[in-house]
This record gives structure tokens, C-alpha cells and sequence, in this order.
């Protein structure tokens, strides 16, 4: 009786629509152990959202954001393991490309750093730059000549890894104002004259002299001018006394029209060239005595938040210039509170709100000026961010990686601090790519 009805079942099963049906089965079953085998990670291979393994011995943290050679100075990062960052479309916008950074690479463009104009710490440099900075500026003098400075500007390029800033452009400026104030000298650099001499010659002709002037810095891999000038000095006697400008006729007049029609025409022939000047030094410093370079407790008493001497700044916003430099200054007539890096009143309501500017508000040095002495050096770059600037300029390499690495761990910690940062960013891929 049993084994009748096992007969009887395994005919049933045998008739033609069973079989294709136990086929399927069969083919579907290995079909589902394929890919789970596929999805089974190989030996020392770590699948996408599986923890980090735990190091076997412990290891001292890095400065965030930073590599460390034996040596204790900063080195390029590796090539981060896992899969390749998805590419960005064929002409991302600056929005597209600000989404396609980490925060350290977002941080890395709010750094303008010193590098030696001669090239002797092309080194140190490079390893900032591979660790994210994303601008910097020839700093000292260099009598070595057009052909020298681009091979130093071509090197620092070559070196920085495409994993460093996912391929943003690195901008490069210089001091070149003329007079005193001019880093690159030698053969096909043409001697500037100081700022107060330009302003002798017609509007016209010193445009047409800044426009060669723009493209010897172009040649040599610059594409950032730190001038002009655009400070006003109250007098001729008074010059002598105003230490950071007067005294070195770094003034294009003295008067605000006068100084305004000279500095623009300085910066028109700059961007005719297709270097980007930088005005400088927001609200002015034509009416203080001391140098913040080398001076403490440095104050303007005079200018206002109306002040006629901003002219000349109002102008070159106006004409379209995307670079603007904050003094170190207090003004005593405006906030005089906060030195005017760390004041939102200057850079928010005077720069973004009253002069209606878009750009990059890039600091005076912030490392060296002993007018900053007071605040640490990652503080004075995460006031210069939470007050609204842009980009912290830094005359000193082994001051970066600590003023980095407090920016982004408050950006980490803070959120509110951490739209701050974004905003910055989003303005430099904006100029950088130029709008």
C-alpha cells in the first residue's frame, strides 16, 4: 500500500509541466548562491559600510586633516583605499563641484600660504598644498627673473596630488604694487614704480602699463596681484607718519577721487591681463600712525561706516573686481570692538550688505602681525570665518596645520560654523571659476 502511492507520486511529478517547473527551481537556486557569493567580501577586502578594522597596535592621532612624516612636519596624503570618487559632469557648475569635496578639502580652500618667491621651502609648501590648502602666495623678494619664478610656481603645481583638491585650480598671487612693495624682479619682470608715482601718469596709460605688468605675473604662473593699494592718506605731511602706507608712497593720492581713479585704472589693466587684482586694506589704513606688521593696539579713529575714503573700494566693487583685503586694524567709529578681521560688522554689513560685494574676502596676514598677538593662531582663523571672511592668508608655513585643523574640527562640531565654512567655499569655486 505504501510503496503504491510513492509510485504513484513520483509519476506525478514526472509529467512534462512538473519537470520544466523543477528545472526552473534548480536554475533560479544557483542562480541566488552566485550572488551571494559575489557579495561575500575576500579575504582582507572590507564591504561598503563595515566598520574600519581596529588597529593591532595603538598609533598617535595625526593633526586632523594632516599626515605626519617621521620628522613631525606635514606629508601629502595617500591615496585614500576604497572605490574612486564618481566623477563630476563635463562643466560642473560651482555648486556641483563645492558637493563633490569632503569638509577637509572645503576647508583646504579657505588657505592662502606663503611659499619663498626663490623656491626654498618648495617642500614644505608642497606638503601643505597636498594636504589640501588650495591657494598661495610668492612671498620675501626673488631677483631670479620671469623664467626662474614660473619654474618654482610649475613644480609646487606638479606636486600636489589630484586626490589633494580634486582638481580645483591652485591660485597663485604675489605683492607685485610696485616701489618698494614688488616680490618679482629680474630678467622679464619690469621695475614698478611705487604706487604714488603711478598715480602721475594718465589713467589711461597707467592702465596699459598695469595690463603688461599683469601679463609678465600671468607668464610666470601668478594669476593673483595682491594691489592695488587703495587706501587713502589724508596729506602729504601726514605721509611720512601713516608707517604701513605713507611712508613707503604705497598711496595713489591723496585724495579719494584721485586714488580711486589711479587704483582702478591699476586694477582694470591687471584683469585686462587676466590677473585678478585685490584691494586693499578694507575699511583703509591711510589714517593710522603704527604698522599692525609690527605694532600692537593699532586704531583708526576717523572712519565711519559712511566714510567718503571708502570711495575708491565702492568703486572697484562696482566695476566688478572679486577680490577684496581686510586690514588688521580697530576702527573706533565702526566696531570698535573687534579688530576688524574678527568683525562681522566690517566684513557682513560694510562689504557683503552696504557695498554689495560677492567675492573673496581675503585677511592680511594673519600669523605674523603682531597687531594679532593676543589670539592664538587657530583662533584668529575661526573668528576671521565666523565674523564672514573668505580666505585666511598666512606669511607663516608652520603655522597652517594648526590653524586647519581647529577650523575643521569646529566646522565638525559646529553647525552653525560649518555653513560658514560651506558659504566660504562655495565663494572661492565661484571666483575660481569666474563668475
Amino acid at each position: 500500500m505504501g510503496n503504491d502511492r510513492i509510485d504513484k507520486a513520483m509519476i506525478h511529478l514526472l509529467k512534462p509541466s512538473r519537470i520544466s517547473l523543477l528545472i526552473l527551481f534548480a536554475l533560479m537556486a544557483g542562480a541566488f548562491a552566485g550572488i551571494a557569493h559575489a557579495d561575500t567580501p575576500e579575504p582582507g577586502v572590507r564591504a561598503v559600510g563595515d566598520p574600519p578594522p581596529t588597529p593591532t597596535t595603538p598609533q598617535a592621532a595625526p593633526t586632523p586633516g594632516f599626515l605626519t612624516s617621521p620628522g613631525g612636519s606635514p606629508q601629502a596624503p595617500a591615496t585614500p583605499a576604497g572605490p574612486s570618487e564618481p566623477p563630476l559632469p563635463p562643466h560642473p557648475t560651482p555648486e556641483q563641484r563645492l558637493a563633490g569635496l569632503t569638509l577637509e578639502q572645503r576647508v583646504g580652500q579657505l588657505f592662502m600660504v606663503a611659499a619663498k618667491a626663490d623656491g626654498s621651502d618648495a617642500g614644505t609648501v608642497a606638503d601643505l598644498l597636498n594636504n589640501h590648502v588650495g591657494n598661495m602666495y610668492l612671498a620675501g623678494r626673488s631677483q631670479a627673473g620671469l623664467a626662474a619664478t614660473a619654474s618654482v610656481v610649475a613644480k609646487l603645481k606638479a606636486a600636489i596630488s589630484p586626490a589633494s583638491s580634486r582638481g580645483l585650480p591652485l591660485s597663485v598671487a604675489t605683492d607685485q604694487e610696485g616701489g618698494s612693495v614688488q616680490v618679482l624682479r629680474g630678467p622679464g619682470f619690469a621695475p614698478l614704480p611705487a604706487a604714488l608715482d603711478q598715480g602721475n601718469s594718465s589713467p589711461e596709460q597707467l592702465r596699459a602699463d598695469a595690463r603688461k605688468w599683469g601679463s609678465e605675473l600671468l607668464q610666470a604662473g601668478v594669476n593673483v596681484d595682491l594691489a592695488p593699494v587703495l587706501d587713502t592718506v589724508p596729506s602729504p605731511d601726514f605721509a611720512p607718519s601713516n608707517k604701513p602706507i605713507g611712508a613707503f608712497k604705497r598711496e595713489y593720492g591723496f585724495t579719494p577721487a584721485g586714488v580711486s581713479e589711479h587704483g582702478n585704472a591699476m586694477a582694470a589693466g591687471l584683469r585686462d591681463a587676466g590677473v585678478a587684482p585685490v584691494a586693499k586694506h578694507f575699511p583703509g589704513m591711510g589714517r593710522v600712525s603704527l604698522n599692525t606688521d609690527v605694532s600692537t593696539n593699532v586704531h583708526d579713529t576717523e572712519t565711519s561706516r559712511t566714510d567718503p575714503y571708502l570711495m575708491p573700494f565702492k568703486a572697484a566693487i562696482d566695476g566688478g573686481l572679486r577680490w577684496v583685503m581686510i586690514s588688521n586694524a580697530y576702527y573706533d567709529k565702526i566696531d570698535p570692538d573687534h579688530a576688524a578681521p574678527f568683525s562681522s560688522e566690517i566684513m557682513r554689513t560694510m562689504l557683503r550688505t552696504d557695498a554689495g560685494f560677492t567675492g573673496i574676502i581675503v585677511s592680511d596676514d594673519l600669523c605674523n602681525a603682531v597687531q594679532l598677538s593676543p589670539w592664538s593662531v587657530g583662533d584668529r582663523a575661526t573668528n576671521f570665518i565666523s565674523a564672514g571672511g573668505t580666505m585666511v592668508l598666512c606669511a607663516d608655513t608652520a603655522s597652517v596645520p594648526a590653524m586647519y585643523a581647529q577650523v575643521l574640527q569646529r566646522a565638525q562640531a559646529d553647525p552653525d560654523f560649518r555653513k560658514s565654512v560651506d558659504a566660504a567655499a562655495l565663494t572661492v569655486l565661484q571666483v575660481k571659476a569666474g563668475k
